[in-house]
C-alpha cells in the first residue's frame, strides 16, 4: 500500500527538497503540493492525501488554521498531519497537537527521522518525543494555556470511563513511550498494550496518541516536569 504524501510548505525549495526525498521511498508517493493553508485543505480533499506534512508558518491561512479544517471534516478523517517546524520550541506545536496533528518535527530532523514520522502517523500512530525534543511536549502543552493543565473537569470525568490498566497505559503513552517500551515497564505483551491503546482512544474519543496525550495532560491525570 503506497503512502500518499502531501507536502505544504510555502518554500518552494524545501517541497523540492522533501518530494525527492519521499519520492525516492517504494511505498511513499507526493501526490501534490501546496504553498499556504488554504491549497492544503482543499488538496488533501482533491488528491485523497494520507498525511500532509504541514509548515505551520505559511501566508493567508497558516498551517495550525488548516490542522483545525483538516481534523474538524469527517470526510479528511483518515488524513494524519505531520507538523514541520523550524523553531521546535515553540507554542504553535502544542496549539497543533490540541488541534489534532499527530506530532511534530524540526525540519533540520534526519531524512530517516522524517520518513519514519510519515510511516508512523500513516499508520495511526504519532511522533510524539524525538531525542532531540524529548519532554518539550509535556513542558508546552502546561505553559500554552496557562493553569489549563490540571483544570478540565469535563475531560477528567471523561476519564472514569477507562479501566485501571488502560489509565496506567495511558500514563506511559503521555511520556512518550513507544508500545514495546510499555510493554517491557508493565510485564504485559506489545499486543496487549495497543490494545488498551486503542480502547482508551476509542473511549476518549481521541484521534490518536498525539491526543491521548493532550487529554492525559489537560485533564490533570498527567503533571508536567519542569527540569
Amino acid at each position: 500500500m503506497t503512502i500518499r504524501v502531501l507536502l505544504a510548505d510555502d518554500q518552494a525549495l524545501l517541497r523540492s527538497a522533501f518530494r525527492v526525498l519521499v519520492d525516492s521511498e517504494p511505498d511513499m508517493d507526493v501526490v501534490g503540493e501546496a504553498s499556504n493553508g488554504e491549497e492544503a485543505v482543499r488538496l488533501a480533499k482533491e488528491r485523497r492525501a494520507d498525511v500532509v506534512l504541514m509548515d505551520i508558518r505559511m501566508p493567508g491561512t497558516d498551517g495550525l488554521a488548516a490542522t483545525r479544517m483538516i481534523t474538524a471534516d469527517p470526510t479528511l478523517a483518515h488524513v494524519r498531519i505531520v507538523i514541520l517546524t523550524t523553531f521546535e520550541v515553540d507554542d504553535y506545536v502544542v496549539q497543533s497537537l490540541r488541534a489534532g496533528a499527530s506530532g511534530f518535527l524540526g525540519k533540520g530532523s534526519e531524512p530517516d527521522e522524517l520518513l519514519t514520522a510519515i510511516r508512523l502517523a500513516a499508520g495511526g500512530d504519532a511522533l510524539l518525543s524525538p531525542a532531540a525534543t524529548k519532554g518539550l511536549i509535556a513542558r508546552f502543552l502546561a505553559q500554552g494555556d496557562a493553569g489549563s493543565a490540571d483544570h478540565d473537569p469535563a475531560r477528567a470525568e471523561r476519564l472514569e470511563a477507562l479501566t485501571g490498566r488502560e489509565r496506567e497505559v495511558l500514563v506511559q503513552v503521555a511520556g512518550g513511550h513507544s508500545n514495546d517500551e510499555i510493554a517491557e515497564r508493565l510485564a504485559v505483551s506489545p499486543l496487549t498494550v495497543k490494545t488498551h491503546v486503542n480502547r482508551a482512544m476509542a473511549k476518549l474519543g481521541a484521534r490518536d496518541r498525539a491526543q491521548l496525550v493532550v487529554i492525559a495532560y489537560e485533564s490533570g491525570l498527567v503533571r508536567p516536569r519542569v527540569d
